[in-house]
């Protein structure tokens, strides 16, 4: 739990950088940024130390990314809702879970950290099969999770954008 509030605080610390990241923008640019943190790190081969560079920028643009767009004009987007169900998530001491959601997300946070370690492998070991692999099930357990997020969102979600409860 205490994870959980260091990570809040140091990506989205507040309700209005939340409702910033739930632009799809936002939400999509920075979903995109994986395959480019793969290329920077499998670079190393290629450029050695000079390979800290780009994967220090992109580490940067995931960091600021929540912060650089406007709120949206309306929050009816699939990938809105996921920001605003993962933010009722964060906050689940304030907004109690229906037991339904908090096992799947449990399950499939697990997939997630497998998948990631699972990258991290291929990364390692530069075995582009157990990277392309492992990419694959970082983003289907993370598009699983958002989807997740959006019927959390829809089930219990404050529909008036008032997140702080």
């Amino acid at each position: 739990m205490q994870l959980k509030k260091l990570l809040l605080k140091i990506f989205l610390p507040d309700d209005e950088s939340w409702l910033q990241h739930a632009n799809p923008w936002s939400v999509w640019t920075r979903f995109a940024t994986l395959p480019f943190i793969i290329l920077a790190v499998w670079s190393r081969v290629w450029i050695g130390w000079y390979c800290l560079i780009p994967i220090a920028l992109l580490l940067f643009w995931v960091v600021i990314n929540p912060t650089l767009f406007k709120k949206p004009s309306s929050y009816t987007s699939w990938g809105s809702k996921a920001v605003l169900g993962e933010r009722l998530y964060m906050k689940g001491e304030n907004n109690p879970i229906p037991m339904h959601h908090k096992k799947l997300i449990y399950i499939l946070n697990i997939l997630q950290t497998f998948s990631g370690l699972m990258l991290a492998y291929g990364l390692w070991k530069l075995n582009l099969y157990i990277t392309l692999h492992a990419t694959t099930a970082v983003y289907l357990s993370k598009m699983w999770f958002l989807d997740r997020m959006v019927w959390l969102y829809e089930d219990i979600g404050d529909h008036d954008i008032t997140l702080s409860k």
